[in-house]
């Protein structure tokens, strides 16, 4: 039977990141995954370019159950400590809005990284591999990898959500929570675009493809600025992609089609300035024209001349493209969403340690917890921050 202090399951930016900082400590670890080669969704994040953390991270940028738990490892591990490594290995970056950090060249360049990380005499990894039988003992735990007996101190669960289930996601790590009597937040999709019912999709088809900036605020009074992109099959965009994370199933969004604009007082400087001008021609300066003669053909709204709209019809007006409200039929699911919401509770684990209360030596870190984060680097951030404070631990 083959003798480790460290088992990890999981390949991916938080399994890899625990590899290489129990490695260090001098821990023989054995990283495991059931995929080809590590970090699948680190190489195809952010168009290629790895969205690999951001300038700005609190706990607040995170969607769990107790919203305290992210501020240890967080502290423990900031944005800058892991921005300073990449600054070691010479890796390009670049900044972008709302303080985004990209790789200029490839998110290779972080895979690679962290690889080197792992690169130790006692850090062992295996792919295509099986893993099944997980039992306690007295020592730690014992598994089976295909059909070696592995024995370990530790075991780390890596071994993400349900999102991009192409990239080999399962519930394995559910399972493994489960089977030691851990507790579990219902799971749905996150970061993912909206479905719209088919009335609506019908009547905004056209629109595939235009964007443009707007507010989103839930029922709940989450808010968030950034660009809506109309899609064939309904709403995207990071602006839906981040409400979609505090959005409930039948609830509605509204939308503010202008936020930075004064819609009455603009209407009305249009009205003064040219009479005769219709209400069509003047709104399609300032949004999509086809967006527009979509409301107008759902009878949202009526073409007339400016001249002909009262100080009433202009508050409806305003009222209407500051507050669209709008249903969402549901979202296109785990098959394009981002993050997992839900997993593991965190009620369950140490916020210091990232180890199971009630199972000593059982560890959790990344998206397999209830912990999500914004878009814009967070969840990798999350992913560095939890692998390291377990990797310290375990």
């Amino acid at each position: 039977m083959k003798q480790v202090d460290v088992v990890i399951i999981g390949a991916g930016a938080a399994g890899l990141m625990c590899a290489a900082q129990a490695g260090k400590r001098g821990r023989s670890v054995l990283v495991v995954d059931n995929g080809k080669k590590p970090g699948r969704k680190i190489l195809i994040s952010g168009g290629g370019r790895c969205n690999f953390t951001n300038y700005d991270v609190t706990a607040a940028n995170y969607v769990c159950r107790n919203p305290h738990f992210a501020k240890s490892a967080l502290a423990q591990y900031s944005q800058w400590d892991f921005f300073s490594m990449v600054n070691e290995y010479g890796i390009a970056w670049e900044e972008r809005e709302h303080g985004q950090l990209f790789c200029i060249d490839s998110a290779k360049d972080i895979v690679e990284m962290l690889l080197k990380e792992c690169d130790l005499p006692n850090v062992e990894q295996r792919y295509r591999c099986d893993v099944h039988d997980i039992e306690k003992t007295d020592d730690g735990f014992t598994l089976k990898l295909d059909t070696d007996t592995v024995a370990c101190q530790s075991l780390v669960v890596a071994t993400g959500g349900l999102s991009m289930p192409k990239l080999g996601a399962t519930p394995f790590g559910y399972h493994i929570a489960e089977q030691f009597g851990l507790a579990r937040i219902p799971t749905t999709a996150g970061l993912v675009p909206f479905t719209l019912h088919d009335k609506d999709k019908a009547a905004f088809a056209d629109l595939s493809g235009i964007a443009f900036p707007v507010t989103i605020t839930t029922e709940s009074g989450v808010l968030f600025k950034e660009n809506l992109l109309f899609t064939h099959r309904g709403l995207s965009g990071p602006v839906v992609l981040q409400v979609s994370s505090y959005w409930k199933p039948g609830e509605k969004v509204a939308v503010n089609l202008l936020p930075d604009l004064d819609v009455v007082e603009t209407l009305n400087a249009m009205r003064d300035k040219h009479p005769l001008q219709s209400l069509k021609n003047s709104l399609a300066r300032l949004l999509p024209r086809r967006l527009i003669e979509a409301m107008m053909e759902r009878g949202d709204m009526q073409d007339k001349p400016l001249k002909q709209l009262n100080p009433k019809d202009i508050e409806a007006l305003a009222d209407y493209l500051h507050n669209w409200n709008i249903a969402p039929n549901g979202t296109e699911g785990y098959r394009t969403a981002e993050v997992t919401l839900g997993g593991v509770d965190t009620d369950e684990l140490s916020s210091k340690t990232m180890e199971a209360k009630k199972v000593p030596g059982l560890y959790f870190v990344g998206e397999v917890m209830d912990v999500s984060g914004w878009l814009g680097g967070y969840n990798f951030q999350w992913a560095w921050s939890s692998g390291w404070v377990a990797g310290q631990n375990v």
